[in-house]
């Protein structure tokens, strides 16, 4: 019997020991900054480790990884903190945490120094006060308020600075009632479990200290950025900008552009310019142009103002502009994607600190850069991935074009302005039908020809030879050579002509007008046709796939050849710009 209690006692013993070596009360550590990548923090840490001692790095949960100082006894880690803090070597927001706070720790590499006790302090030991006279006695100082001057502090918190509490409790996952700046049950209950989680006394009451680490704590994510208030007189704007990842570049009206000055890429432009709702409503197209501005993301204007969001292509851009009195006024920020949670704390300090100052960029003063037509304000004008050539088939809009132009696009435009949906494919024969998510009304529909072309006959190709830079179709002509394919499929026939890689998808046009068939893109793979050799489909074989779009195709019913000029002018109106985009 004796022996059982022993064992128990003896567990027992290990157990609870066990537990305070995980609590450990008294050990603390500096936090000197967060960063929200590993390899950044990776760096940070390295970077510190050559100035200063004890520099660890440890994961703090949500994708953050913090650079701490330590472990240290609580009083040397304040005193570590203040002598750093002073003489520069660490910022000013550093401040204390406590070991539950910390999780794997990254570096210095294959380091495990949680639960292993406190670590010297670099810091000389303070000199010992002198002994005091006998009839002096100096009273302790509380390290920190008692929890009647804590209630005391908190009356004098505007509703605005208790509002900003519970949001950062929120934030930290300790709140999830109204931010009403009421301090009842449930925000006290809140705090409680903050302090708790923080080495701190479970009184549900923040000590003025403690209010501190935990906004320290909520804005994290724009101290990591260098969130600061920049003043663009020239502008004529002021907003609290990511000042510690971009810096002022040029000016290039109507923007003002802040470029990266981290590997983060994050971008920021301010927009100022005189205007009218015109110019408002010219510059949201204009945006949607640029690479910047992906093409996915929720778009909204009014009659004097606008928001636009872009997500895609490794990045996130939003855009907000408003006109008042003659001036159009906004900003864009640009930020990589996989970062949401910071970057919305940043978007939503630069909505919350936009002001409009006196004066606005003049449109007639550029940067002197060279001048570039993929440029616009210098910024690039986001290109399709593919641009070749179609035919409007009904006068609504719809269009045949070669299959290959419409694979694995994230949208298809029609002259780089109408969105498009592939209704209708056959791959092995490699045409494509499209419809307009809107309806069109084009200036011509192309027509197809009554009468199987003869040999030798003449015939031209209408296409956007060079991808659409001419913004017209040009016509190509030449001949018929074969009425079969290379293999002999009678679905193709072969012609004599010299066609770009633009005009792939266009209209094979006979001297009426009427369509033989769509032209067909240069085959891939080691053979190479010689430049004159060109493949089209044949009508019947258009037809065919239309009617599996419900379209029905019409036929020309003149016998007459067209003059140059007429035939010029059929191919142009039918004639379209198909685009592929990422």
């Amino acid at each position: 019997m004796y022996r059982l209690f022993a064992v128990v006692l003896l567990l027992f013993t290990v157990v609870t020991g066990a537990a305070r070596a995980q609590s450990q009360p008294n050990i603390a550590w500096v936090q000197i900054e967060a960063q929200p990548s590993l390899t950044a923090a990776t760096q940070r840490a390295r970077d510190y480790a050559g100035q200063l001692a004890d520099v660890n790095g440890f994961a703090l949960g949500g994708g953050w990884y913090g650079i701490v100082l330590g472990p240290y006894t609580r009083d040397d880690a304040a005193r570590v903190r203040q002598v750093y803090r002073a003489e520069g070597q660490i910022p000013r927001d550093s401040f204390l945490i406590s070991s539950d706070r910390l999780r794997q720790q990254f570096w210095p590499v294959g380091a495990d120094l949680l639960n292993r006790g406190a670590t010297t302090s670099p810091l000389p030991q303070p000199e010992p006060d002198p002994e005091p006279q006998a009839q002096v006695e100096t009273p302790p100082q509380p390290v920190d308020e008692t929890p009647a001057q804590a209630r005391r502090g908190e009356q004098l918190l505007s509703r605005d600075e208790r509002r900003d509490l519970q949001t950062a409790l929120q934030a930290a996952g300790f709140y999830g009632a109204a931010i009403d700046g009421a301090f009842g049950r449930g925000t006290r209950r809140s705090m409680a479990e903050w302090q708790t989680a923080n080495g701190f006394d479970p009184t549900g009451v923040l000590t003025t200290l403690q209010r501190k680490v935990l906004m320290d704590q909520y804005n994290a994510p724009l101290i990591s950025v260098g969130m600061q208030q920049v003043t663009d007189a020239r502008a004529g704007i002021e907003l609290q900008m990511p000042a510690g990842v971009v810096e002022f570049a040029r000016y290039d009206p109507p923007f003002a552009q802040y470029d990266p000055r981290s590997d983060l890429g994050a971008r920021v432009l301010l927009i100022s310019q005189p205007g009218d709702q015109r110019t408002l409503f010219g510059l949201y197209d204009i945006l949607q142009t640029l690479e910047i501005v992906p093409l996915d993301g929720p778009r909204e204007r009014s009659k004097d103002r606008f928001t636009i969001e872009g997500r895609g292509n490794g990045i996130v851009s939003f855009t907000q502009a408003q006109l008042k009195e003659g001036q159009i006024k906004g900003f864009t920020l640009i930020w990589p994607q996989g970062d949401d949670a910071r970057r919305a704390r940043v978007l939503a300090e630069m909505q919350r600190s936009f002001a409009r100052l006196d004066g606005v960029l003049d449109p007639a003063a550029g940067s002197g850069q060279v001048q570039d037509i993929d440029l616009v304000s210098g910024l690039k004008v986001r290109k399709p991935k593919l641009s070749r050539s179609g035919f409007f088939v009904d006068d609504r809009g719809a269009v045949i074009t070669a299959a290959d132009t419409v694979a694995q696009c994230a949208r298809i435009t029609l002259d780089h302005e109408y969105t498009a949906q592939v209704v209708a494919r056959d791959a092995v024969l490699g045409i494509a039908v499209l419809k307009p998510d809107q309806p069109l009304a084009p200036i011509k529909v192309a027509k197809l020809a009554t009468a199987s072309p003869v040999l030798n006959s003449k015939l031209a190709v209408a296409g956007y030879s060079y991808g659409g830079v001419l913004g017209a179709p040009t016509l190509t002509f030449g001949s018929l050579a074969d009425g079969k394919g290379l293999t002999g499929d009678t679905r193709l026939s072969r012609l004599d002509l010299t066609a770009l890689p633009g005009d792939a998808g266009g209209p094979v046009l006979d001297a009426r007008g009427g369509v033989l068939g769509m032209l067909l893109p240069a085959p891939e793979g080691a053979q190479r046709l010689p430049d004159s050799v060109g493949l089209m489909v044949d009508a019947p074989e258009l037809a065919t796939l239309a009617d599996q779009a419900d379209l029905r195709l019409a036929q020309i019913s003149s016998d007459t050849p067209l003059p140059p000029d007429d035939l010029a002018r059929l191919a142009t109106g039918a004639t379209v710009l198909v685009s592929c985009w990422d």
